[in-house]
């Protein structure tokens, strides 16, 4: 019989949120071993072969800050890049890469695999092996124990996971792929609550069939940009994506196969993402419209595999082909494959504690789309914080926590343990109430410090992060002190349509002007493209100095919110304090926080049903 050592960490399933886990757990120095079902598809891009997005891409830079790998991963693996929201406010900018799916999965592997920290075992998870109220290791498929301090149940939708079109089911967690089942039960006897979600994925098509000049094209940015602050190869070449458009006539012929839909007949119980509905679920709920967007997403580099982005579907196969052959492009389009909505099992993510670890049972993570959340990257920066908490449990260290105010991890992790979800949980900047201050290029001043005080951001990237912010500082302050003289800034000045300068003004003044960019004052400032070439500013250095001095007043407005409430927020709560025994608090807020447990008065105050006289009676508790 094989002799399997003792791991530190097991993490069961190999999506984004399980490779992400084990990476952070193995590179601060965890054994680790990483069970998946299918070793070929590692963090498989199951959905569309993108990253990043609106907040999204926020939240991927913020995990390369911390020491992840979901930004190398996609930089090495983009066919194109564009900055989304780049007309709005600096909040807004959301970076957002097409990737070659194949690739995606075999780099992750393929950095996953140098970790030396990282074992790898093929298998399903049956059950989670408990002694004492401690996870202690797992149960297999093959009816083998693996022993470890602890464990992170990172098991994407495949729990249970039943695949629906139209009127055919049958289990899977993604196409071709089984199901994981035992482990629900298994967890439910421990004491847990289970619920049903659905999520769903769309066709894949044959790109040799379409007609891409009847569509509307979508470059890349000119300049493509980058998730990771390391070093990433340039890239060179771009692929096209494309717009495409429904119509009245394929909203007909989709209406013909509602009968036939497992979302109107009641055969799905899960709740769907409602910002990604399927298709069916579009024309339904905004019957006014007459047409629906379809964005036609090249699946990589060297295939001829397509994504329709927007036709996602549960319908009987034969009613998506005749719809989807009356948009314009699409007259002889050939199927890969249909698509299908899939309904799997997810745990309230109210049973965890703010560092991801359960209630019920001590040393046992939840991360992912266990927990309610739809999204790569939602899951991945699930994953790495679990990775990073197991450790640090393990080791009897403080757990480590974002805050609101210092990622859109913290305030993803806020959100699902304190407000719950009940459908798929999609992360948007409209959820962030400190977005001014959680910009995507600031993510590297944010987190870096902390995650190299941790073990796991490197020295190198310390340091590449003091330079960048030494540079950021010394274009401020030029800017401040330089001046420049109407003959170098006007003719600009007149092409952007904002006033013309009379005499000479601050570089700075200038750059309060909504019209006026800090390129525009390098291209009329010979003074400041000298200072600029030699110091070899790089051009994010420029453009958060920028942000820094024309948003200094809100940035300052919001920082001062967020210092002022600081004081209540990191009030710790016991996990098990009484709150029956508070006849003061209203029966909601003692119905709300007995389930909840929330581990802060920050936490407890944004609990729905938790008013503000409840907190004042807390905060009244405590200090007596």
């Amino acid at each position: 019989m094989y002799d399997f050592p003792k791991y530190d960490v097991i993490v069961v399933g190999a999506g984004h949120a399980g490779c992400e886990a084990a990476a952070a757990a193995a590179n601060l120095g965890s054994k680790v071993l990483l069970i998946t079902m299918n070793m070929m598809n590692m963090a498989q891009m199951s959905c569309n072969p993108s990253i990043g997005g609106i907040a999204k891409g926020q939240i991927v830079r913020e995990i390369d800050a911390l020491g992840g790998y979901t930004g190398i991963v996609s930089d090495r693996t983009m066919i194109q890049f564009r900055m989304l929201n780049k007309s709005k406010g600096p909040a807004m900018w959301s970076p957002r890469s097409q990737n070659d799916r194949t690739r995606f999965s075999e780099e992750w592997r393929s950095l996953l695999e140098k970790i030396e920290g990282v074992d790898f075992w093929q298998d399903m998870v049956h059950e989670v092996l408990v002694e004492e109220g401690k996870a202690v290791g797992v149960r297999t498929g093959m009816g083998l124990e693996f022993i470890a301090e602890s464990v992170i149940l990172s098991n994407g939708t495949f729990l249970n996971g039943i695949i629906h079109i139209g009127e055919k089911s049958f289990g899977g967690g993604r196409i071709g792929e089984n199901a994981s089942v035992g482990l629900t039960s298994n967890l439910e006897k421990l004491g847990f609550e289970s619920r049903r979600m659905k999520t769903g994925t769309p066709v894949r098509v044959d790109g040799r069939s379409l007609d891409f000049s009847k569509m509307e094209e979508q470059k890349g940015d000119q300049i493509p940009g980058k998730f990771s602050f390391t070093a990433a190869p340039a890239l060179s070449e771009q692929r096209s994506c494309f717009l495409a458009y429904t119509n009245l006539e394929v909203h007909t012929i989709l209406r013909k196969g509602f009968d036939r839909s497992p979302l109107f007949s009641g055969r799905i119980s899960g709740r769907g993402p409602r910002y990604c509905p399927s298709i069916e679920d579009k024309i339904e709920r905004f019957s006014t419209k007459d047409r629906h967007q379809l964005f036609v997403e090249p699946e990589g580099w060297n295939t001829v595999e397509y994504y329709v982005n927007g036709f996602s579907s549960s319908l009987p196969e034969e009613i998506q082909f005749e719809a989807l052959k009356k948009v314009s492009g699409f007259e002889n389009v050939k199927f890969f494959r249909p698509g299908y909505a899939i309904e799997y099992d997810y745990f309230p993510p109210y049973q965890l504690r703010l560092n991801l670890e359960t209630k019920i049972v001590e040393n046992l993570f939840f991360a992912g789309q266990i927990n309610g959340t739809t999204g790569y990257e939602e899951a991945a920066a699930q994953g790495l914080m679990a990775g990073i908490n197991a450790h640090l449990k393990i080791r009897k260290q403080p757990p480590f926590i974002l805050t609101r105010s210092q990622a859109y991890i913290g305030v993803l992790i806020d959100d699902l343990i304190t407000k719950g979800t009940d459908e798929p949980y999609r992360m948007f900047t409209s959820r962030a109430e400190y977005r001014l201050l959680l910009r995507q290029d600031n993510a590297d001043k944010r987190l870096t410090a902390l995650s190299y005080k941790l073990g796991l951001a490197s020295k190198e990237r310390m340091e590449k992060e003091k330079i960048k912010s030494e540079n950021v500082i010394k274009i401020i302050e030029f800017l401040n002190k330089e001046n420049i003289f109407p003959e170098e800034i006007n003719d600009i000045l007149q092409q952007n349509e904002t006033q013309i300068i009379s005499q000479r003004a601050k570089l700075a003044a200038l750059l309060l002007r909504p019209q006026v960019s800090i390129f525009d004052l390098l291209n009329g400032s010979n003074t400041f493209s000298k200072f600029k070439e030699s110091e070899l500013f790089s051009e994010e250095e420029l453009e958060e100095a920028e942000i820094l001095v024309k948003y200094e007043n809100y940035i300052q407005k919001e920082q001062e919110i967020v210092d002022k409430l600081s004081k209540f927020e990191d009030i710790p709560l016991r996990i098990d304090f009484n709150y029956q025994a508070l006849n003061s608090l209203s029966m909601e807020a003692r119905e709300k926080l007995s389930r909840v447990r929330p581990e802060t008065i920050g936490q407890a105050s944004r609990i729905s049903g938790v008013s503000p006289a409840d907190i004042s009676v807390l905060i009244v508790y405590l200090g007596r």
